[in-house]
C-alpha cells in the first residue's frame, strides 16, 4: 500500500516561485502587448510642428547672421591692411630702403613693392583683393604732393621706420551696411591705427 508523500518545505517553495514565474511572465505579456498597440515615435502632425518652427527660427536668425559675416568681413580685410603695413615696415627697415603700400580703389586692389625695385622687379611684392562687400577708399590730408605709385596713392615707410609726411592721412574702410573703419596715421609718423568705428 502507498502512502501518500508529504511534500516537503522545499517542494512547496520551488512550486510558489514557478507560480509566481508565470505571474511575472503574464504580466510582461500583457504590458508588451498594450506597446504593441501604441505604435512608438511622431506622428505626421508633431513633425510638421517642428519642421515649421525650425522654418521660422531660421528666418529670424539668417539676416543677422548675415549682418555678422559682413562685419567680420570688414575687421578681417582692417587686420589684413594693418599686416601689409607692418610687413611693409619691417622691410624698409630691414632692407634699409623705402617699401610703398599702394592702394588701387578702382580695381579694389592694394600691395606692396620697394620704391626702387631691380630689373627682375621684386620678389617679395605683394598683390592682395578687397573683399566683394568691403570698399577701401583713402582720405588724403596732406599739404604737399601725394605719394603716388603708378598714379596709385601710397603709403610710403621710409628705412627708419616712419612714414612720408606726403603719404595719405588716412584710408577708410567700408561694407555694404555702412558700417566703416578708419585707419589713421599716428602722431609720431610710424603706423597707422585705428581711431574711428561706426
Amino acid at each position: 500500500m502507498c502512502v501518500p508523500c508529504k511534500p516537503s518545505a522545499s517542494g512547496s517553495r520551488s512550486l510558489r516561485s514557478q507560480q509566481g514565474l508565470l505571474w511575472a511572465s503574464e504580466v510582461i505579456f500583457t504590458r508588451t502587448g498594450q506597446n504593441k498597440r501604441r505604435p512608438n515615435g511622431f506622428t505626421l502632425i508633431e513633425l510638421i510642428l517642428v519642421l515649421a518652427l525650425l522654418v521660422i527660427i531660421t528666418s529670424i536668425a539668417t539676416p543677422r547672421m548675415a549682418k555678422f559675416i559682413r562685419g567680420r568681413a570688414l575687421d578681417t580685410e582692417m587686420g589684413r591692411v594693418i599686416a601689409l603695413m607692418h610687413m611693409a615696415q619691417s622691410r624698409a627697415v630691414s632692407e634699409g630702403m623705402p617699401v610703398l603700400v599702394w592702394i588701387n580703389t578702382d580695381a579694389s586692389t592694394y600691395g606692396m613693392i620697394t620704391e626702387t625695385p631691380s630689373k627682375t622687379g621684386d620678389p617679395k611684392a605683394e598683390v592682395l583683393n578687397v573683399d566683394s562687400t568691403v570698399k577701401l577708399g583713402v582720405i588724403n590730408t596732406g599739404v604737399g604732393t601725394q605719394t603716388q605709385y603708378n598714379k596709385l596713392p601710397a603709403i610710403r615707410f621710409l628705412a627708419d621706420g616712419t612714414i612720408d609726411e606726403n603719404s595719405p592721412q588716412s584710408l577708410k574702410l567700408m561694407d555694404v551696411d555702412g558700417f566703416s573703419r578708419l585707419l589713421t596715421e599716428t602722431r609720431l609718423r610710424n603706423g597707422y591705427e585705428l581711431t574711428a568705428a561706426q
